[in-house]
């Protein structure tokens, strides 16, 4: 069984301006000439932690992360403002750009997954490969499993925390009805709103409880900006048209990626790997039978870490 590589530091670290209201903290790990590779985190809104440097060995790969709009160290913390997918996708290529990397490799797990997917269809030309966890497609049926009918059956006393924040009036919208409140001018209402929204993630994040995991999502600072950027990306549908991933699935069919998904992901249900994966012959799917979302759980960790080692294999030949 893999688990991560020791801790380590960045050797450079800066705030790239990528706009006149947005400012994104890029770092870079391991192997300056070694292979590259983008860490794409999750939420929207989560930022990247010590642990997302660990998934690659730092003697082969150059390893680049960053912390999308508002999220973690970029700033404005929380900003909605010019924050789609869109304007994520030009901040990829101008961090590749000022980093003069030609083509990377990309891994992305949950919303960076989505993120990662939708960045190789439009420039296929700069992806070598993907690695990626816990598939969201941001289809209307997955908005509405997680956020309306369908996680609801499988926690219910956790969804009973996050209905009960909201009004039964409104409840048969939550996603508009917690961002209302999210984007509201009542700093108490906010913060409550973000606390509910983020603690029903989190509990719904692994098979087995983690009360750690639980803790780093309704940490005030995280909460705030994770809640707030997933329900402004979600009431506008990401940024995409219905299914627009696996319509353009053909523009990266060329390109090898590993799929690693947890049979019990209660947030993003198996049927968005398995969907994924058959409309991309060139992808190797690996359910891990003993997991759900999170890249903390075991199996999924091992799984991805063997991923990151038979890339190095593939691309250093």
């Amino acid at each position: 069984m893999r688990v991560l590589y020791p801790t380590i530091k960045p050797y450079h670290s800066q705030a790239l301006k990528v706009s006149d209201k947005h400012t994104v903290y890029v770092e870079e790990v391991g192997n300056p000439k070694g292979i590259p590779v983008l860490f794409v985190h999750g939420g929207p809104g989560s930022g990247c932690s010590e642990d997302s440097r660990r998934f690659f060995d730092p003697s082969l790969y150059r390893i680049v992360l960053f912390d999308q709009r508002g999220a973690g160290r970029s700033e404005p913390h929380a900003s909605l403002d010019d924050n789609t997918t869109q304007t994520l996708i030009d901040d990829m290529e101008q961090i590749r750009q000022h980093l003069g990397i030609e083509k990377w490799l990309l891994f992305g797990g949950s919303w960076g997954s989505t993120l990662s997917l939708v960045y190789a269809e439009h420039h296929p030309q700069r992806v070598t490969g993907l690695i990626l966890r816990g598939i969201f497609l941001g289809r209307q049926q997955d908005f509405e499993w997680f956020y309306q009918a369908g996680a609801s059956r499988i926690y219910p006393e956790h969804w009973q925390n996050f209905l009960e924040f909201i009004p039964a009036s409104e409840q048969n919208n939550l996603i508009a009805a917690y961002y209302h409140r999210l984007t509201g001018d009542d700093e108490i209402v906010r913060m409550g709103a973000a606390k509910h929204w983020s603690e029903w993630e989190g509990k719904c994040a692994t098979l087995s409880p983690n009360k750690s995991l639980v803790e780093q999502f309704t940490q005030p600072h995280a909460a705030l900006s994770l809640a707030r950027i997933e329900v402004h990306y979600f009431q506008n549908k990401i940024f995409l048209e219905n299914n627009q991933i696996l319509k353009n699935i053909e523009k990266i069919k060329h390109i090898p990626g590993i799929i690693v998904h947890g049979r019990y992901d209660m947030i993003c249900p198996m049927d968005n790997a398995h969907a994924l994966h058959q409309a991309w012959p060139s992808s190797e799917l690996q359910i891990i039978c003993d997991a759900g979302h999170s890249s903390k759980e075991l199996g999924i960790l091992d799984a991805l870490i063997q991923a990151t080692d038979k890339f190095a294999a593939m691309l250093s030949a």
